[in-house]
């Protein structure tokens, strides 16, 4: 019986996934492990790469880029470990990582999700817990209050700027960039929502499995190496960010009309507006503070 199944979506950072299929194997231990790398439609060499360096992986190449949930959903579907790890290819497993994070599952029956310790490159913490959002915490980010004010209980609330990440601890989602799940939890609240192409997916299926009664942990005891958003950092230019605003945006609405009623969404398009005319107020008073200085 394989014990962990472990899903990587990748799109274009050949280099970074190298580095973390080879964390993989080297930190196993004595699990049996399945590993699926899905390829969103590379430019690069991720396909080659990976059939080259790592025969025993499963490589799904898919021809266009399906997006997060449906290709995570691909290898889901095909996995057959007692647990999934959903996993970024921008990451390096630590040692004891995953027979940490399978013990604490098998030491946890009512687990249905579980996160790891994240940290920054330079070994630094790396925030990763996060409350499920709700229209208080739009308004916050919207007024950059979060932002300004990020180790506050109130106003960092929604990413927990206020907790060091140091203890076992009940949280309402994980990062996306490394959560393991528990087959059974899966089988019974169902997949990532496909509709989602990406952000917020990992938010929706973590607020299902907490609806239907699962609990979901984060553990400090399983660390995992992340050097975040290398993906979207090929959205270069001024339209690309704007493409990704939307998206995000536009999976954030999702999100809100799904689980807290489609009122809600209009509600959204004032808060952006609001954070928008605070950006381009502040843009005008420095610029005209700037003119004023020459």
């Amino acid at each position: 019986m394989v014990d962990l199944s472990i899903i990587i979506v990748s799109w274009n950072v050949a280099y970074l996934l190298k580095e973390c299929l080879t964390s993989i194997y080297a930190n196993r231990e004595k699990l049996n492990i399945e590993t699926f790398v899905v390829d969103n439609a590379s430019k690069d060499n991720t396909c080659q790469m990976v059939k080259d360096g790592f025969p025993q992986v499963k490589l799904i190449a898919n021809k266009d880029n399906l997006g997060f949930p449906k290709a995570n959903n691909q290898a889901i579907r095909q996995s057959s470990g007692k647990y999934v790890l959903v996993l970024n290819p921008d990451t390096i497993i630590r040692p004891q990582a995953f027979k940490n994070m399978i013990q604490f599952m098998e030491d946890t029956s009512k687990c249905g999700a579980l996160g790891p310790k994240l940290l920054n490159p330079d070994g630094s913490l790396q925030l990763s817990c996060r409350t499920f959002p709700t229209l208080k915490t739009q308004l916050y980010t919207s007024l950059f209050l979060d932002s300004l004010l990020p180790k506050t209980k109130l106003f960092g609330r929604h990413l927990m700027g206020y907790w060091q990440h140091n203890e076992v601890k009940e949280v309402d989602q994980p990062m996306g960039a490394a959560i393991l799940f528990r087959k059974e939890t899966l089988d019974k609240v169902g997949l990532f929502d496909e509709n989602i192409f990406i952000f917020s997916d990992e938010v929706d299926l973590c607020f299902r499995i907490k609806k239907a009664g699962w609990k979901i942990f984060f553990t400090p005891g399983a660390q995992i190496v992340h050097y975040g958003g290398q993906s979207f950092k090929q959205w270069q230019g001024l339209k690309a960010a704007l493409r990704g605003g939307y998206i995000w945006r536009k999976s954030r609405n999702y999100f809100f009309g799904k689980h807290y009623g489609s009122w809600t969404v209009p509600i959204l398009i004032l808060l952006d507006m609001l954070q928008a005319v605070i950006i381009l107020g502040v843009l005008f008073l420095t610029i005209k503070t700037i003119s004023s200085l020459l």
